[in-house]
């Protein structure tokens, strides 16, 4: 008989806050585009003698995430020193918080595609540098220091994540979540959100864990599922070889998709954590977390259910339009200018303005598209003034012009023809032009109806009222 396994996983994530400046310096935050070694000054390099100072901004957003991950609080925390030698790391430790963080406890819920309902519960978030980078060529290593001191919270979740899946689905709702709240970018591919993954297996029903390893380096979603993926196969088959798990540090190398052991996992003693002499204590007054909590937007889940209960669109609806905070607030002002339907508004955003946001890559935000645009162009097709074909290319000609609906429909003359007369007279035509459609429709094909009433607007150019023009056809088809 197979043996099963549980499987357990904590994710360690270091999110890069998106602040103007670094953590405690004044140099640029988001060095990017920068060439190699240019965004650096003492502080964040390290240099003796140099003092740092704590940056306002870095506190007010990592309080924002203990607020949106229900963590508690500390008003007084504290910075530590982390040593470790490594080469991207100049001043030989790293400032952190080790024993008394701003935020403790908290969690995340989320749903799988099953719709299981998943709490994800978080040890800690503590404020922290972030080191250098490196870069191997051949047998070369470079280092570049401009990452240094790029504030960054680290939030360690408990081991509550027990399959591959479930981690990739917790990483997709943090990221949104970060963005949602304007603290980070959460760009994986920039390094704005790095995962570290501590993966176990236990057999089913045992009351301990077993030995972790830690796998570093994953710097997408996908990778993450595949990373935990393998390595949770990779330890299975040490145990049933009869081997031990030792509790190693892994790389994931994407590129070939393979671990590889880096070296064994140092533990908190290995880095002689002390109280960082040159920083005081961080103090969140109750005035200025009582004016953080009040700016905090309306969460992504509370919106999705007031999308459910007040507009009544179904969840397939109301998960698509909370994807994201700005389309759902365009959706929600396109609403309120609109005042009709909200299952209206939802099927021509999703169908016509999220299409285009999907073919261009763009943001909503860059698009010549306004809420005011939208609800302009439902109204007309409900007006009649232009069909529901013309309707969705105004999408279009706003978004190549930048001009209003109605004034579009002026300029090119798309308005909707609705004199009975005209459409008859070209009613008439097309069914004395198509004698053989004729008499296959009397002969009882009467699905050819939508051919003569495609054969009318294709003659108006798409300006006939359709309906009108089905109804007249109808009346001639009579024989």
């Amino acid at each position: 008989m197979t043996q099963e396994y549980e499987i357990t996983i904590g994710l360690e994530t270091h999110i890069q806050l998106n602040t103007v400046t670094k953590a405690f310096c004044g140099c640029k935050a988001d060095s990017w585009n920068d060439a190699p070694n240019t965004n650096i000054c003492p502080i964040c390099s390290g240099q003796p003698g140099s003092l740092p100072a704590v940056n306002k901004a870095m506190v007010e957003k990592g309080l924002m995430l203990c607020l949106a991950m229900n963590s508690n609080v500390n008003l007084t925390s504290y910075f530590d020193r982390k040593n470790y030698m490594y080469a991207d790391l100049p001043s030989g430790y790293q400032v952190t918080q080790d024993n008394r963080p701003i935020g403790v406890g908290g969690y995340l819920d989320f749903t799988m595609d099953d719709g299981r309902e998943v709490r994800v519960h978080i040890h800690n978030l503590h404020m922290e540098e972030d080191a250098g980078k490196t870069k191997n060529e051949g047998d070369i290593r470079l280092i570049d220091m401009n990452r240094c001191g790029v504030p960054l919270i680290e939030m360690v979740t408990m081991p509550d994540l027990h399959s591959a899946d479930e981690a990739a689905t917790y990483l997709m709702r943090l990221r949104q979540l970060l963005r949602w709240i304007g603290v980070s970018e959460a760009n994986m591919e920039r390094a704005h959100l790095r995962c570290d993954a501590n993966v176990s297996i236990a057999p089913k029903g045992s009351k301990t864990l077993g030995k972790k390893c830690e796998i570093k380096n994953i710097n997408s979603i996908e990778a993450v599922r595949t990373a935990i993926s393998f390595e949770i196969q990779r330890q299975i088959r040490e145990v049933e070889a009869g081997r031990k798990i030792e509790q190693w540090t892994i790389e994931w190398d994407n590129d070939a998709q393979v671990l590889r052991k880096m070296r064994s996992k140092e533990t908190a003693a290995d880095y002689r954590y002390f109280r960082e002499p040159n920083l005081m204590p961080v103090v969140i007054s109750p005035e200025f977390y009582e004016d953080v909590k009040r700016r905090m937007p309306e969460m992504p889940w509370a919106r999705r259910a007031r999308f459910m209960s007040d507009f009544g669109l179904p969840a397939y609806d109301a998960s698509i339009l909370t994807a994201d905070r700005e389309t759902s607030e365009f959706f929600e002002a396109a609403c309120r200018t609109y005042a009709g339907d909200h299952k209206r508004v939802s099927n021509w955003m999703m169908n016509e303005v999220l299409r285009v946001v999907n073919e261009k890559g763009v943001p909503l935000s860059e698009l010549a598209i306004r809420p005011e645009d939208l609800a302009e162009i439902i109204k007309l097709v409900d007006a009649k003034t232009v069909n529901t074909s013309t309707g969705k290319s105004l999408v279009d000609k706003v978004l190549e012009t930048g001009k209003k609906p109605a004034e579009i429909v002026k300029e090119l003359g798309l308005g909707l023809v609705s004199d009975e007369g005209a459409i008859k007279e070209v009613c008439r035509k097309i069914v004395d032009a198509n004698p053989k459609e004729v008499a296959s429709y009397r002969g009882g094909k009467e699905t050819l109806i939508g051919w003569f009433v495609g054969q009318v607007m294709k003659e108006m150019r798409g300006k006939a009222d359709p309906e009108m023009a089905k109804a007249i056809l109808t009346e001639l088809l009579k024989g």
